[in-house]
């Protein structure tokens, strides 16, 4: 003889569908904890991003140097750390490894150029038997690894808000500066570099 069940009863229902609504309710709970915290870390990647993007653009810009012409001091395909706020308080100094935005024109124009400050606003600048004049004083350059090899310079003296750069590769036509395309205005500056970072066994500041 098979044993006799009894029929559920309202109570066991009633417990039954407490306890799928329960577990309806934790599913719907773990989904909305899912999301939310997806939802808060793509706010937090969104927040970093246009925190890094707007420090990039004010504050520091990251450049890779490109050619010869700041040998021996920077190589090619090294990464430098430019400060782009540097020159809202003090002016540009004679010495400062800067990056510009390339003067010149023709097919060779660069949208970026690493140069090394020679003069200042209101000195005068020359170059005469491969040697680089200031005011008249010759420069000691410890940069450099050789003398002056293009063309002499005539005596040119800078208007306000106007710098000379040039490269530190002293080497003939290695450098495209402004000897080439004439002083470069303030407002061309980006920054002033600062260090390379990379690679990390060449870290070293300027």
């Amino acid at each position: 003889m098979e044993p006799m069940t009894s029929p559920p009863t309202e109570e066991d229902m009633i417990e039954k569908e407490q306890a799928g609504n329960a577990s309806a309710e934790e599913t719907v709970q773990a989904n909305r904890g899912w999301a939310t915290e997806l939802w808060d870390l793509l706010k937090t990647v969104a927040i970093a991003f246009v925190i890094m993007l707007l420090l990039n653009v004010f504050v520091f810009n990251l450049s890779m140097v490109k050619g010869q012409s700041m040998e021996p001091t920077l190589e090619e395909q090294e990464r430098l750390f430019v400060d782009k706020i540097v020159y809202w308080f003090t002016p540009p100094h004679a010495g400062d490894v800067v990056v510009l935005r390339d003067p010149s024109t023709g097919p060779d124009k660069k949208p970026f150029l690493v140069k090394r400050v020679i003069a200042v606003p209101g000195q005068t600048v020359e170059i005469r038997g491969s040697e680089l004049l200031v005011d008249g004083q010759p420069q000691s350059e410890p940069y450099t690894d050789t003398a002056i090899e293009d063309s002499n310079l005539a005596p040119v003296t800078l208007g306000k808000d106007e710098y000379f750069v040039m490269g530190d590769n002293r080497h003939a036509g290695q450098s495209k500066d402004s000897r080439y395309f004439g002083n470069v205005n303030k407002k061309d500056i980006v920054g002033r570099a600062e260090f390379v970072f990379w690679p990390i066994t060449k870290i070293r500041g300027l």
